[in-house]
């Protein structure tokens, strides 16, 4: 969700301003890259050397950098943020931002900011219940920004009641909730499966292949970035998912993947297979490690079950099928034919003849042929940036 936005704190004099070292930490760990603006009186309550070491940037404060006359851009910081999180807000602030008063920084880049602002008050019981900050959050609510409204419980003053300032853990759960609103997948359910699989010849042995599952696993986490729920479905593999909204269900053989995939299909909008799975696997499987001298020196194989092509018979008007095709001759034609037979919307060709692409690279070049047979020649990129074409490529067809 957070990965690589910028993100914009703004630290106003309160007690609450320890939180914002917390709320820094885990935007960072998440991904974003945050930029942190105080006000002169929040230094008093913690250290702009304690925000930039955790953000991993200059905490700005002045308006100038030094005498010479070099200025902090309030404006291109506006432009330059994602989100602007002023966090705590004090009643002072906020009463500035109700009337449009700069007398500061952090103001100044509020009123220039194009990005949606998020405010969280702290403050005292009795100030937060004042009929003038109420108005005050109104206003300042009415101008289209989102107001993280504080908790209830013990105050600095030894008072109990409202304006504690929201957990960072509370606000970054608002956060992602108001960020994924507007995301392409939001309030999409997506199917996604990756890597190989195993077919056992005995205990030790199996049938395989090369894949690593690194295709797959950048579609499942760039489905989760852009606000889908996915289930990863994914054979053997070292990899790992960052994405907390995805739910990974590991697989061996490619029987237990079709089971996997059949089932969560049921309620998937879209459903991407990436897997390289086993066309073939033995007839049987021996209990015991065969012995290289009294071993067979032939393997009976028989069809593993076509998970694709079972989706194709269940997949309803609502529902998207993508498929993969790896080809070494005959790429768009072989394609083409895999769409038909499979009923698929979509298909991702990958050719073995592309350096760069294939099994275990961290590039991919493809192209997406879609079941009116257009066809979309892409680059060689990462698979990362592959996996933004592949979903802006849905985002188009699903429009038409």
């Amino acid at each position: 969700m957070f990965k690589n936005k910028n993100i914009l704190i703004g630290v106003t004099a309160s007690i609450a301003a320890y939180k914002s070292a917390f709320l820094v930490r885990l935007l960072i760990k998440a991904g974003a890259n945050v930029k942190v603006i105080m006000t002169d009186s929040a230094v008093e309550f913690i250290t702009p050397l304690t925000l930039s070491t955790l953000s991993k940037n200059p905490v700005l404060i002045d308006f100038t950098k030094n005498k010479q006359g070099e200025w902090n851009n309030h404006v291109e910081l506006g432009l330059w943020a994602d989100a602007f999180i002023i966090a705590p807000a004090s009643a002072n602030t906020l009463a500035k931002m109700a009337n449009g008063l700069c007398d500061n920084l952090l103001l100044a880049t509020y009123l220039s900011a194009k990005c949606p602002v998020y405010v969280a008050p702290a403050m005292d019981l009795d100030m937060y219940k004042h009929k003038s900050t109420k108005d005050n959050l109104k206003r300042i609510e009415s101008f289209g920004n989102k107001i993280i409204h504080p908790g209830t419980g013990e105050l600095a003053s030894g008072l109990f009641g409202e304006g504690r300032m929201a957990e960072p853990e509370e606000i970054i759960a608002f956060l992602e909730k108001e960020l994924s609103k507007n995301l392409p997948f939001a309030n999409k359910k997506a199917l996604v499966t990756a890597g190989p699989t195993y077919e056992a010849i005995d205990p030790v042995r199996f049938i395989g292949n090369h894949s690593s599952g690194k295709m797959g696993f950048a579609i499942a986490e760039e489905l989760a970035n852009q606000g889908a729920e996915v289930t990863l479905v994914c054979g053997p593999n070292s990899l790992k998912t960052i994405n907390k909204n995805i739910i990974r269900i590991d697989v061996v053989s490619a029987e237990e993947l079709f089971k996997a995939a059949v089932t969560v299909f049921k309620n998937a909008d879209v459903s991407i297979l990436s897997a390289a799975v086993a066309d073939y696997k033995p007839s049987k499987t021996a209990n015991q490690k065969i012995k290289k001298s009294t071993g067979t020196k032939a393997i009976d194989l028989i069809p593993t079950k076509d998970t694709l092509a079972e989706l194709g018979k269940l997949k309803t008007k609502k529902q998207l099928l993508i498929g993969f095709a790896l080809e070494t001759e005959n790429e768009v034609a072989n394609a083409k034919e895999k769409i038909k037979k499979k009923n698929l919307d979509l298909i991702i060709l990958n050719s073995l003849n592309d350096k760069g692409a294939g099994f275990k690279t961290d590039t991919n070049k493809i192209t997406i042929i879609d079941k009116n047979n257009k066809i979309t020649k892409f680059e060689l990129k990462s698979k990362e940036d592959v996996a933004k074409d592949i979903l802006k490529t849905i985002q188009n067809f699903k429009s038409k």
